[in-house]
């Protein structure tokens, strides 16, 4: 039972290692032998992003971690580019802040000037009134 549950990953790795040519042939060869097959084949490959990249997002993804991790063999490079990458971290963390700093303000900036139009209207509304006796 393993086996029929591991076969379609093992068929997707397979055509990963390949590319995406070998999911275009793969694709055109169900739309000729068995049509139903190559719709289900081209909505998988549109939905996985297969279709727009070189290799799946898991792979892709495993292959940058790998390789930024990834030793140079020489110890002064990789204690600059540790420090570069966390030099880069604290940058990328501070910018965001100063970006929700700035919502912060223009959204204080547009509330104040609701509360504001809120209380001019109100006073035109109190002004406009006439005064009963």
């Amino acid at each position: 039972m393993s086996s029929v549950a591991t076969w379609p990953s093992q068929a997707e790795d397979w055509l990963d290692q390949r590319g995406k040519g070998a999911w275009i042939a793969a694709m055109v060869l169900s739309f000729i032998f068995f049509w139903p097959l190559g719709l289900v084949l081209l909505a998988y490959m549109i939905w996985s992003k297969r279709m727009f990249t070189g290799c799946s997002k898991r792979t892709h993804t495993r292959h940058q971690v790998r390789h930024a991790f990834k030793s140079s063999g020489n110890s002064a490079f990789d204690a600059y580019k540790a420090e570069t990458l966390r030099r880069l971290e604290d940058e990328q963390e501070a910018f965001e802040a100063f970006l929700q700093r700035l919502r912060d303000a223009k959204d204080k900036s547009e509330f104040d000037d609701f509360m504001d139009d809120r209380a001019r209207k109100a006073k035109e509304t109190k002004e406009a009134e006439p005064v009963e006796l």
